[in-house]
């Protein structure tokens, strides 16, 4: 387990690339040590995650059944790791071919972190959901302007940690958010899970 200044430390890496800012990699642990413990950005993003995990749940699970809305509850978690992990999983195999394998690790890392900050990005939007459940249009527009806001950030960073100019940026970031989308809306239907308004996905 990280410290809490190692976390810190990974936390600002990745909010300075972000912000489009390349010294942000300095402050991130690029080892072999680094790239596992990348992955307990799972746990600092788990609270904002089961926020929106708890509010959609409430939303399409049996409202009258703990264990409807238990069983929602993890299939939402399910798919929102594996949108998580296997589009790394899915670059690993194919970097090397596409001459990034050098940035591999670094992507990973960075990647990581900021997806958990992203997580708490969205964390406003979850807890209007919770108070106001949808159809909202308050609930909805605020979605809609922190998932730009995300996809914005972390455009930039991918940009950033590759390094090899924008063109390349760009195709690795349109690459993993469309392998996201699969994985995350594959599974949602092999799983059951219909999700009412955009604010709830």
């Amino acid at each position: 387990m990280l410290s809490a200044e190692e976390t810190q430390a990974s936390l600002i890496g990745a909010w300075r690339l972000m912000l489009g800012k390349v010294d942000g990699l300095r402050l991130l642990d690029l080892s072999a040590d680094g790239f596992w413990n990348s992955f307990f950005a799972i746990v600092v993003a788990a609270p904002a995650l089961i926020v929106g995990w708890v509010g959609t749940a409430n939303q399409i699970g049996d409202p009258n059944a703990f264990a409807g809305r238990l069983g929602m509850l993890i299939r939402l978690a399910t798919v929102d790791l594996s949108s998580w992990m296997l589009p790394l999983l899915a670059l690993a195999l194919v970097a090397p071919r596409v001459g990034i394998g050098d940035r591999f690790v670094h992507y990973v890392v960075a990647s990581n972190w900021a997806s958990a900050i992203t997580a708490w990005i969205m964390l406003p939007s979850a807890l209007i959901q919770l108070v106001l459940p949808p159809p909202n249009e308050v609930s909805d527009l605020v979605w809609l302007f922190l998932f730009a806001l995300s996809l914005v950030l972390t455009w930039r960073m991918t940009v950033a940690v590759i390094g090899k100019g924008m063109a390349v940026g760009a195709a690795v970031f349109a690459g993993m958010l469309v392998a996201s989308f699969v994985v995350l809306y594959s599974l949602a239907t092999v799983l059951g899970i219909t999700v009412p308004t955009a604010a709830g996905s």
